[in-house]
């Protein structure tokens, strides 16, 4: 029996010629990754185990990224729990204020993670990096203190779900799309403990942004991790970003799959995942008159500069509705810079939006957003939970960019099309 990608980069870094579905492996870790709020947790875990210093100073990174800059008393001390840390055992990559952006984008931009890699993070959504044909995946606080003192992790090897990519994606159809179509179709529990392993022809339509929002909400379908294929678009992406030279597996023709899944991507549509879970779909012919108090266009899945780029086109010339709050939040510091140049942030003032220094901040109701009761918000974050963006009794609608923008001049959920 073949393998699986995923099956093969799990085999290579726990010293297996196979692996199979189910089978407990220990593994050897390329990265460790924390943030602010979880980093604290794991530092705490690691004092306890009488260790000296992490095992490579140069495979274990920390972004303050969720409350940064730091929102009140408490997140200021948690920042401070990492500063110290990462001092004494001289981490080679600690992203700070000014440094920083949102770990999941910050991270490729760095050229941290490439094709082949083996990285676990303290943050559910570190499956993002699956994009670049790396296995990558979230865990706790923990396993993170584990994986920085020894560079290894345990993983039960996840049976596998493929999903055929065909075709061409339309107007207004962004990745964002076509991972809401997908968790609609299968449900939030649809991939569990799953790897989904995205090929298929339509791959070459995917930009490497698409792929990165794509692998970021694999967990929101349940799953383990979510990887890509690596073809020349992935290939000239690390280039680009200085990745150390990419390990390329490519799932044999007999790998065993649970399930297959087909896409033809010229037939989807815009689509909105409306409260209170990401596999609640609606596209717009089932959509009818709701008015949105605040729009958000960021976080880890969209706030890269394609997606600022497809905001700036829409509210370009136009202004945000009257009454409706607007917040643009580049993902790192370079793409905030690369919108400055390129004239976005001049477009999103002048069309009446706020425009704020990278954070997570607003995706997990932490601040630069957070909702009142009865407040509805149309956001290009991955979640919408109750309770995710503020008040239980606010609510959370998931769109792409060009969604999210052309509600901001609409006031109301809008079709982009139709803009």
């Amino acid at each position: 029996m073949g393998m699986t990608m995923t099956q093969k980069i799990l085999a290579a870094h726990s010293g297996n010629e196979t692996v199979e579905a189910g089978r407990l492996i220990l593994a050897d870790l390329d990265l460790v990754l924390g943030n602010d709020i979880t980093s604290p947790v794991a530092i705490k875990e690691f004092k306890k185990l009488g260790k000296d210093s992490v095992f490579d100073k140069d495979k274990v990174t920390m972004v303050m990224d969720h409350f940064v800059p730091n929102k009140d008393i408490k997140a200021a001390e948690q920042c401070r729990v990492c500063r110290g840390f990462c001092s004494e055992n001289e981490i080679t990559h600690f992203y700070d204020v000014g440094q920083m952006g949102i770990e999941h984008a910050l991270l490729p931009e760095k050229g941290l993670v490439t094709a082949g890699d083996c990285v676990i993070g303290a943050d559910s959504h570190t499956c993002t990096y699956g994009a670049v044909g790396a296995f990558s995946t979230g865990v706790g606080s923990t396993d993170m203190a584990a994986g920085m003192a020894t560079g290894k992790a345990w993983f039960k090897v996840p049976d596998a779900m493929k999903i055929e990519l065909t075709g061409a994606p339309g107007r207004c159809v962004s990745g964002k799309d076509v991972i809401l179509h997908i968790i609609g179709r299968i449900g939030v529990d649809g991939a569990l403990y799953r790897s989904m392993e995205f090929t298929g022809e339509g791959l070459k339509r995917m930009t490497m942004d698409d792929r990165f929002c794509i692998a970021n909400m694999a967990i929101e379908a349940g799953a383990k991790n979510g990887i890509f294929e690596v073809d020349d678009i992935t290939v000239e992406y690390l280039r680009l970003h200085g990745a150390k030279k990419p390990v390329i597996y490519k799932a044999d023709d007999d790998a065993h799959y649970e399930e297959t899944l087909s896409i033809d991507l010229s037939k989807l549509e815009p689509t909105v995942a409306f409260p209170h879970l990401p596999g609640n779909t609606k596209t717009f012919a089932e959509i009818g008159d709701v008015p949105v108090d605040q729009v958000v266009i960021g976080s880890c899945t969209n706030g890269r500069l394609s997606d600022l780029r497809i905001a700036a086109e829409i509210l370009r010339g136009r202004k945000c509705a009257k009454g409706i709050r607007v917040i643009i939040i580049p993902a790192t510091q370079q793409i905030y810079l690369d919108a400055v140049n390129q004239g976005l942030i001049k477009v999103f003032i002048e069309a009446g939006a706020a425009v704020s220094t990278p954070t997570c901040g607003p995706c997990l109701g932490g601040y630069m957003g957070v909702l009142a009761e009865g407040e509805r918000a149309v956001t290009t974050t991955n979640r919408n939970f109750v309770g995710r963006m503020g008040h239980p009794g606010s609510e959370v609608y998931l769109a792409s960019p060009a969604t999210a923008a052309a509600s901001a001049v609409a006031g109301r959920l809008a079709d982009p099309r139709e803009i």
